[in-house]
């Protein structure tokens, strides 16, 4: 696994109120929310200085993707992306992580945008999703 984060993703309780705060109060582009037409779909994205982007996503729909139960909302939840060009290089990724020690939550599986992705928890407990997006470049 290569040493680099490509998404961080924040969960939140009410998405057009975080929305808000980012691009109103905070000035940072976006091009909205996308992906109302799937259930859990609704996403915002930021792009970061660097390459990476800030995702917002309602708690409800990372819950779901990960196959977690939704906790209380606190100070350290968020699940960090690592996007890889290949399903082989997803299937990789999450054995090393196992191997390293990570508890697989969420096997590696087909997505509902055509990706191929799946999560681990490293040894503190911090979310991680291994992706492979067709819409990204790896």
């Amino acid at each position: 696994m290569r040493a680099r984060v490509t998404v961080i993703t924040l969960a939140v309780a009410d998405l057009e109120r975080a929305v808000t705060f980012y691009r109103d109060g905070l000035g940072w582009a976006t091009e909205g929310i996308i992906g109302t037409e799937f259930e859990y779909g609704a996403v915002c994205f930021f792009d970061l200085e660097g390459g990476g982007r800030l995702a917002l996503w309602p708690r409800a729909s990372l819950a779901h993707d990960s196959g977690l139960p939704e906790g209380a909302p606190n100070a350290t939840e968020l699940s960090l992306g690592h996007n890889v060009g290949s399903r082989a290089e997803v299937d990789a990724v999450m054995e090393a992580a196992r191997l390293a020690g990570a508890t697989v939550v969420q096997p590696a599986h087909e997505t509902f945008y055509g990706g191929y992705a799946g999560y681990f928890a490293d040894v503190d407990g911090h979310l991680w999703e291994v992706v492979s997006n067709p819409a990204w470049e790896g």
